[in-house]
């Protein structure tokens, strides 16, 4: 998926909103978010009022380069499941696949392990959604390229053009 274009149909953003509205149900959560590696969010649930939403997606997507720069470090692949414990509330971040960050924010209401157990659930829901688009996107390109009209036009034939 690291090298596809990011495309996101109307069908399946509503599969990924039905998801993590069940997640922060379930989960007792204040907001959950889905953010790209990119820092570009993509879903969000909750109460988002008072939160710069595009700053958080941006930060959670620095704290996820900044780790997997860590586990190099020590000869891991990566780390997948981050959690910050504060004073008031807590962040449980979790990497789906190769692209997308899974974050939920929870206070005293809820538990770690709780989140945990239904942030598993939502991540495989959420990994077989965004592995079913990529493969949708990929055929999409395929067909694109088949169809264009440059598609006959070789290197070589461009090369002749422009030498004469």
């Amino acid at each position: 998926m690291e090298n596809t274009q990011f495309i996101l149909y109307e069908e399946e953003y509503k599969k990924i909103n039905e998801i993590i509205l069940r997640l922060a149900r379930e989960a007792n959560a204040k907001f959950v978010f889905l953010v790209d590696k990119n820092g570009q969010l993509i879903a969000h649930c909750g109460d988002t009022e008072d939160i710069d939403t595009t700053s958080l997606a941006s930060l959670t997507a620095g704290n996820i380069a900044a780790t997997s720069g860590l586990a190099k470090l020590l000869g891991e692949k990566e780390f997948s499941v981050l959690f910050h414990e504060g004073e008031r509330d807590n962040i449980h971040i979790t990497l789906i696949g190769e692209r997308i960050i899974l974050v939920v924010v929870f206070d005293h209401r809820s538990s770690l392990g709780l989140v945990r157990l239904r942030v598993k659930k939502a991540s495989q829901e959420l990994k077989k959604i965004f592995d079913e688009l990529t493969e949708k996107i990929q055929k999409e390109m395929q067909a694109e390229e088949l169809e264009s009209p440059f598609s006959e036009i070789t290197d070589e034939d461009i090369e002749n053009l422009f030498s004469e």
